[in-house]
């Protein structure tokens, strides 16, 4: 079939990093013979029993000492969580050598009293919930920031920073930030993916030009305490031009926020008199912010974390079952990461506004549905996709072969392949399964649809059928030629929930552009945003075979290296990517394992060479020359990221067993080679494919 040696031909043209002959062999032949198990961020396998609270607290990193620690007070926290992956927090908090100033009326509420009371929670926050060389580190490194101010020293290269690692926890990640802003006002607290950088606050030193460091410190403290009706004054100041300059820095950096207005003092004289800057809180901007507060504080979902077990079942598919059964919507679970169909799969999930005991009442209605749920346990937030250490995989291959006019010892074949990508690793592919599987369409094609506004298009090719004859393709024809969405849906069988929910939109919206966009939102941001990663992994790929292509192993000028050997995968911050000079590629400072490729988004740097040119004359070919990778009328935002070229498998065993699972010794007499089946298990990193590292390994594509 055509359409079929077209999807075959984009897998089979990619590259291969080793050099090893390979041999051949069936994967999948049952659910059973691929296992999937999740690793979560503490390194535990998913599918063992627990009690404990899932994705309480994690390692910290860079520093390999650095551990989060549960907090041990119970502070009122009033800073709220972030609503994006990017979350900045840019209000300074107290310090233990300055004093209050206190505004001019009596009236006004103050923050002199809740000075002294943040300096001795801060303390306590930070030595509760980082350990003690965390802490110690931290304060270090505010010392020295402080002194380089203090002597006058200007800070060159980039900005220096702090990293307190990945907090899990948001309650901990926003204790975290107010208490750093209240112990020391010259730095701001940065988030990103659930990891805390404490940087230099440029904005506080701005204003220690213009006002006196204690004004600076109260002034940002009355931000960070953000009370009702309260108001900070400026001390008098008698020059024009300065108040003046002060308003500017105030209503420029944070007019958003607050309002400022100049009061002359009563007693002074009119001749020279003494005036001064009162700031107020915008009263629109306050009310909401307190009214989300409240509203926040009022409003405590229920969550409740399981073990999912599933096999030979789409996870999507699975989802939307429990949804039914649970009386949810598919959008109120959440997950790490996504699991193959054709395998038996353990992950972790949470499921919002379900209690752990109506989760455990449905237990014998999903184990028909081929799935289980265990570990139920009730905890304080969902998940987020990519937070996991990795997978684990136990998988036979069985009909093992050698490859064709390869007459060597079949072990032996075996033996070196796997010690090969043991010790050279991978090219670090998406695997065919990011793509679906269809013939006729892939979700990287509904993707670049997605990212072109092209809403009706792409559900077109979303109810695109394949040739053949069953009801979900006679459904999805039907659908095509007549665009009847209501007389469609009594074709959809029930357990094609994602056609089901496009449908019943399409039916209340109609076919049209505006249609179109409200029926993409039946599905959950995770699913929306699936399609946009398919076409950006579509892409990656492409510049990965071309950047091996072109340079080979290499590392040469204009490259992107990751410096932090330990960085997850796609998880790398940009201020961990470095761009090779010409001097570094002559010292060969860095080795091939070390290059990332970007993974397209609005927020990422290309390569200063053939790779970089490569990427634009891609983008321009599909018609991206000018995207921004945001999408506001889907509320879609891709930052992209850095995912590394090369990955290795961990913890990697195996065995050859005869069919009927007798061990194989391995001296002796000859064995029918046409027995054998190869039990392989490894850990891969997560967003790693284990059908793209046995592909390396056999030199087969399947």
């Amino acid at each position: 079939m055509e359409e079929d040696t077209d999807f075959r031909i984009r897998f089979s043209s990619l590259c291969f990093i080793t050099d090893h002959v390979g041999f051949r062999g069936t994967i999948k032949s049952s659910p059973s013979d691929f296992v999937v198990i999740e690793i979560d961020e503490q390194g535990e396998l998913v599918n063992k029993a627990s009690d404990k609270p899932v994705y309480k607290v994690t390692k910290v990193l860079p520093e390999p000492n650095n551990l989060a620690k549960k907090a041990k007070v119970d502070l009122q926290i009033l800073s709220f969580e972030e609503t994006s992956n990017q979350e900045v927090s840019t209000l300074a908090g107290s310090s233990s050598d300055d004093h209050n100033f206190v505004p001019c009326s009596e009236k006004e509420d103050t923050i002199k009293d809740r000075t002294y009371k943040g300096e001795e929670e801060s303390v306590d926050v930070l030595g509760s919930l980082l350990d003690e060389k965390t802490n110690e580190l931290l304060n270090q490194f505010a010392c020295d920031i402080k002194e380089k101010w203090d002597s006058k020293t200007e800070l060159t290269g980039p900005s220096p920073e702090f990293s307190l690692g990945r907090i899990l926890d948001k309650n901990q990640r926003a204790t975290l930030h107010s208490a750093i802003r209240q112990k020391f006002p010259f730095l701001i607290t940065v988030g990103k993916n659930c990891e805390i950088v404490v940087r230099p606050n440029l904005e506080y030193k701005e204003l220690c030009h213009l006002v006196s460091e204690e004004e600076a410190f109260d002034f940002f403290k009355y931000l960070d305490a953000k009370k009702e009706n309260s108001k900070f004054t400026f001390k008098p100041d008698t020059n024009k031009e300065h108040r003046k300059a002060v308003h500017h820095f105030v209503n420029k950096k944070f007019g958003n926020l607050v309002e400022t207005k100049s009061f002359p003092e009563l007693s002074d004289s009119a001749d020279n008199p003494n005036v001064v800057i009162t700031v107020r809180f915008r009263v629109k901007a306050h009310k909401h912010w307190k009214r989300s507060l409240l509203e926040c504080q009022g409003r405590k979902d229920t969550y409740t974390a399981f073990t999912l077990r599933k096999e030979n079942l789409e996870m999507f598919e699975a989802v939307g079952f429990l949804a039914v059964k649970l009386g949810v919507i598919p959008s109120d679970f959440s997950y790490a990461g996504l699991k193959d169909k054709k395998a038996i799969t353990y992950q972790a999930m949470v499921v919002r506004k379900v209690t752990p005991e109506r989760l455990k009442n449905i237990e014998k209605e999903v184990e028909k549905k081929r799935m289980n749920v265990f570990n139920i346990r009730p905890v304080e937030d969902s998940l987020r996709l990519g937070q996991l250490k990795g997978n684990h995989f136990d998988i036979v291959i069985r009909n093992l072969k050698n490859q064709i006019h390869d007459s060597a010892n079949l072990r032996e074949r075996i033996l070196e392949a796997i010690e090969n990508v043991k010790n050279k690793g991978f090219v670090n592919y998406y695997g065919p399964q990011r793509f679906g599987m269809g013939r006729k369409v892939h979700t990287d094609q509904i993707g670049l649809t997605l990212l072109k506004s092209e809403t009706v298009k792409a559900v077109k090719l979303f109810f695109t059928p394949e040739d053949l004859d069953d009801p979900v393709n006679r459904a999805k024809k039907y659908f095509l030629q007549t665009e009847d969405a209501k007389g469609t849906l009594s074709l959809m069988p029930e357990f094609k929930v994602r056609e089901r929910a496009l449908l019943d939109s399409l039916h209340r919206f109609g076919m049209t552009e505006e249609g179109c966009i409200q029926a993409w939102f039946s599905f959950p941001h995770s699913m929306r945003i699936f399609y946009v990663h398919a076409y950006s992994s579509k892409i990656w790929n492409e510049a990965v075979s071309y950047r091996l292509a072109t340079y080979g192993s290499r590392v040469v000028e204009g490259d992107l290296v990751c410096l932090d050997e330990d960085a997850d995968n796609e998880q790398l911050p940009s201020s961990k990517v470095h761009l090779v000079t010409e001097e570094e590629e002559s010292a060969n400072t860095y080795a091939i394992h070390q290059v990332v490729l970007p993974v397209l988004g609005y927020n990422i740097q290309y390569p200063k060479n053939k790779v970089g040119q490569w990427y634009q004359e891609v983008l321009s070919r599909d018609g991206l020359q000018t995207c921004k990778f945001k999408i506001p009328t889907l509320k879609l935002n891709v930052p992209g990221c850095y995912r590394k070229i090369l990955k290795h498998p961990c913890n990697l065993s195996y065995q050859l067993m005869e069919d009927h699972g007798i061990d194989v010794k391995k001296e002796g007499s000859h064995i029918d080679e046409a027995t054998l089946s190869l039990l392989i298990s490894f850990d891969l990193d997560a967003s790693c494919y284990a059908t793209v590292c046995l592909r390396e390994i056999m030199k087969h594509d399947f």
